[in-house]
């Protein structure tokens, strides 16, 4: 079981999960360069709002190389996926044009 510390955007608390230590420090540094990413790309300041454009921008990332396993795997993508990519590009827009 690994334990983290976590400081970033202004939060400091302790988390522990299932994996191990190295691997932890490694997504929570993936994640900070996240945070950073959209602090320095954007007029957004509050840590709350930053962290949920993060969160989104890491789902999207996850969600689209699921596709590209999915489209690997067979070899046209359905129209509910295609409708879902929509609906997410189109909430990630929405939602930036709202916190700007």
């Amino acid at each position: 079981m690994g334990k983290l510390q976590i400081e970033l955007l202004g939060a400091s608390f302790s988390a522990q999960a299932s994996e191990d230590d190295a691997y932890l420090a490694k997504l929570l540094s993936y994640y900070k360069e996240i945070t950073e990413s959209i602090k320095n790309s954007s007029d957004v300041k509050d840590p709350l709002k930053i962290s949920i454009l993060s969160g989104i921008a890491l789902v999207d990332e996850l969600y689209k190389e699921k596709q590209k396993s999915i489209f690997l795997s067979k070899s046209v993508p359905t129209e509910d996926d295609e409708k879902a990519e929509r609906i997410a590009q189109s909430i990630i827009e929405k939602i930036s044009g709202a916190l700007e």
